[in-house]
C-alpha cells in the first residue's frame, strides 16, 4: 500500500494523544487541546457513506479472544461512538497489518 497507488494516504496522520509523558509536557499538551481518548490515526478522506476514517490502535497482544472491548478505555469508546455518529468510519485495529487492511478496504469503497 503506497501513496502511488493511493494518493489519499498523503493525508493520513497520527494524533499524539496517547503515551506516557512527564507532568510538564502533559500540562502543555492539554493547554494546546490534546484530549483523552481521541483515536490514534485519522484519514480525512470521504469514501462511500463516510466522512473520514479513524483508527484506534491496540497491540496484537491485547486482542480479545471473543467479543469485547480489548483494552479500549471508556474515553476511547465514547470518542469512537461520537465520531461514528458524525458519519465517520471508526475501527479498533490490533497491529499494523489489521490497520493496513482497514485503510485499504476503506480507500476502495
Amino acid at each position: 500500500m503506497t501513496s502511488n497507488v493511493y494518493p489519499e494516504l498523503s493525508t493520513l496522520h497520527a494524533i499524539p494523544n496517547g503515551s506516557l509523558r512527564n507532568i510538564v509536557v502533559a500540562k502543555k499538551l492539554k493547554k494546546e487541546g490534546v484530549k483523552k481518548g481521541v483515536p490514534d490515526l485519522h484519514l480525512p478522506v470521504p469514501k462511500g457513506e463516510y466522512a473520514s476514517l479513524y483508527i484506534e490502535m491496540k497491540s496484537v497482544a491485547v486482542k480479545p479472544k471473543k467479543h469485547g472491548k480489548g483494552g479500549v478505555s471508556a474515553e476511547q469508546a465514547e470518542w469512537l461512538k461520537r465520531l461514528s455518529n458524525y458519519g465517520n468510519k471508526c475501527v479498533v485495529c490490533y497491529g499494523a497489518k489489521e490497520a493496513q487492511h482497514e485503510i485499504e478496504t476503506y480507500l476502495n469503497l
